[in-house]
């Protein structure tokens, strides 16, 4: 009998996938590693946004950036285009109202690669030469997109629109992760950041859970969280590509 499904999203996008979950009769198990909070300071977020129009490209990083931004837009400039990571962040952009019928939007032609190093591959980065381009993500994150499209020679801004946490090991937590691993679970993992913040909690509770956790199947959408799965020892690691139809056809093939 299989076993349940383990589903680490910040709490916020874990409900359409955990009844999904259910659907296929696998037992949803929410457990986020991540917690999204918003800035306690959004004047420069909405100032920012104000000036939407002066943009060639809004670049998106996760539908946590989208939720956090649309909470200050009114309506979308139609001459500024989008760019996102994943199927998850397109879902965002198509609850706020915007899809392919009335906006631009773009991102990586491999969904097995929705990272920021396929987006800047998959643009016409020339035809941003000049150009106004606004980046809105966590409070902290990577630098290779903005770089990216610098050395393209855009004008970049780049605004962060909430704050990104792991977790404390809290005895709830600690009991919690202990009963997950006493089994052997399916465990989906959509962030390398929150992979990260797992092992540091299985480090506080001893390098015993450290190599049950090493010894689960993990489910993946990204080929860079692979990577970081597959450094951290982690032996059954199926990479899907982005979309949560994905994430769940790979479930069911482990029936």
């Amino acid at each position: 009998m299989p076993g349940s499904v383990v589903i680490t999203r910040p709490r916020a996008q874990a409900d359409g996938l955990a009844r999904a979950v259910a659907a296929l009769g696998r037992t949803p198990v929410v457990l986020p590693l991540l917690e999204i909070a918003p800035l306690a300071d959004q004047s420069q977020l909405a100032a920012t946004l104000a000036g939407l129009e002066a943009y060639a490209l809004a670049a998106f990083v996760s539908p946590n950036a989208i939720d956090a931004a649309f909470a200050h837009i009114g309506q979308w400039p139609r001459q500024v285009a989008l760019a996102v990571l994943g199927e998850g962040s397109r879902a965002a952009l198509a609850r706020h109202g915007l899809d392919s019928t009335n906006a631009t939007i773009l991102g990586p032609l491999d969904p097995t690669r929705s990272d920021s190093e396929n987006l800047l591959a998959s643009l016409d980065l020339a035809a941003l030469a000049g150009k106004r381009v606004l980046i809105v993500r966590g409070e902290s994150g990577r630098e290779l997109m903005a770089d990216g499209f610098r050395a393209a020679g855009a004008e970049v801004t780049v605004v962060p629109a909430y704050r990104r946490s792991s977790p404390a090991l809290s005895p709830k937590l600690g009991a919690t992760l202990c009963s997950l691993l006493d089994t052997q679970n399916d465990w989906i993992i959509t962030s390398s950041e929150a992979l990260r913040g797992l092992f540091d909690l299985l480090r506080q509770l001893g390098d015993a859970r450290v190599d049950q956790m090493q010894q689960q199947h993990v489910i993946v959408p990204h080929a860079r969280i692979a990577a970081t799965a597959q450094a951290l020892g982690l032996a059954r690691v199926t990479l899907t590509g982005s979309g949560d139809e994905r994430l769940l056809a790979a479930l069911q093939s482990q029936k």
